[in-house]
């Protein structure tokens, strides 16, 4: 074992020597000398200390993940946030987790608990005392494994059905005529309306996922090729997609509508648009269809998978990666090859939800902004 006594030549020779024997008379009555060290530096890992030193050392972590991680540690450990992990105990652990359940859901319960035990595994690695032993040797999130506390895990599977779709997507472009003020209806028309009703159709006929779609920027569209592409998506590989007919039609209307770098701008420090939860609430409460933004990819995916498209064009379509499936790895699909089965797509939505085309297809390409 080494330990730095100070630095030469601030520190004599004689005082390093009178102080390395102090130390060895007390490993020599097996007492250890650094233990008041080890107790202050195991005091400083607090969940705020350890929480920064994980995000620096989890390289690839994308902002937006950064931002989730920081807002969860903010509201779901506020009170351990400056609390030396050593600190918390197992029945702590236990009692946060039921409270978190009760307060905000099973899911968030489970997600923040999960975090937590990463940042405890984080710190056991990352942290040793002098001896080269870890600093936080105990994980206490390991409790909710080892008593199975953790709440099941319930996959959403909700979708807007069939019979519910002509309702939804009249409602959706209903929000078009919305007024800002319906008290005033001299003062026009909302714009943020008529741009969360073209996000919400983008969702519902790509499958992307909102915040893919959200912070689209015009240049990942091509016009000319008719192609969106994705460079930084979930699970990390570049997505390009093929533009259906209506999709060309309601991007381009997109760029005659909007100024700026994003397709949907917002006022936010990001530039685009962030969550349209007054303008959702509108349209369930116009169609009677209660939904979530999620909820349009999973209709995409479902309604592509009733066409019977390849397997392999579903998943390249919404970027889904396949693994363990040795056939996949021969397969090459490129974006002419979606083209077809996206058209498909986009035939069969239209078909259900009866609609009336109100889009103008203006030719020649994109209109200026």
């Amino acid at each position: 074992m080494r330990r730095t006594i100070g630095p030469y030549p601030d520190l004599g020779v004689e005082k390093a020597r009178r102080q390395a024997h102090v130390w060895l008379g007390l490993l020599a009555e097996g007492k250890n000398p650094f233990k008041e060290d080890d107790d202050r530096a195991r005091i400083k890992l607090t969940l705020n200390c350890v929480f920064a030193d994980y995000v620096k050392a989890r390289k690839t972590l994308k902002p937006q993940t950064v931002l989730d991680y920081q807002q969860m540690v903010n509201r779901a450990f506020r009170d351990w946030r400056n609390r030396s992990l050593s600190e918390v105990t197992k029945t702590m652990v236990q009692q946060r987790h039921r409270w978190l359940g009760r307060r905000n859901g099973p899911h968030y319960a489970n997600n923040a608990l999960r975090l937590l035990r990463a940042l405890y595994n984080f710190a056991g690695a990352a942290y040793d005392d002098v001896e080269g032993h870890p600093l936080i040797p105990v994980n206490p999130v390991t409790v909710l494994t080892q008593t199975r506390a953790w709440y099941p895990k319930v996959r959403r599977r909700t979708v807007i059905t069939r019979a519910q779709l002509p309702a939804w997507y009249t409602a959706v472009l209903a929000l078009r005529d919305q007024l800002k003020n319906p008290k005033k209806p001299d003062d026009g028309l909302d714009p943020d309306a008529a741009l969360v009703s073209d996000y919400l159709l983008l969702l519902l006929f790509t499958g992307l996922r909102r915040n893919e779609a959200a912070s689209l920027r015009f240049d990942q569209i091509d016009f000319v090729d008719r192609t969106l592409t994705i460079p930084d998506t979930k699970n990390g590989e570049p997505l390009t997609l093929p533009l259906s007919d209506f999709l060309v039609t309601l991007l381009e209307r997109r760029a005659r509508e909007t100024t700026g770098a994003f397709v949907f701008p917002g006022e936010g420090k990001r530039g685009h648009l962030i969550e349209p939860k007054r303008h959702v609430k509108r349209v369930i409460k116009e169609s009677g269809v209660p939904f979530m933004l999620h909820d349009l990819r999973r209709t995409f995916i479902t309604l592509a998978e009733s066409l019977d498209l390849s397997h392999y064009a579903i998943k390249r379509l919404v970027n889904h990666k396949i693994s363990g499936d040795v056939t996949a790895g021969y397969v090459v699909t490129d974006v002419s090859r979606l083209r077809e089965p996206m058209q498909r797509v986009t035939d069969r939505i239209r078909a259900i939800a009866e609609i009336e085309e109100r889009l103008v297809v203006f030719p020649g390409g994109r209109a200026s902004r």
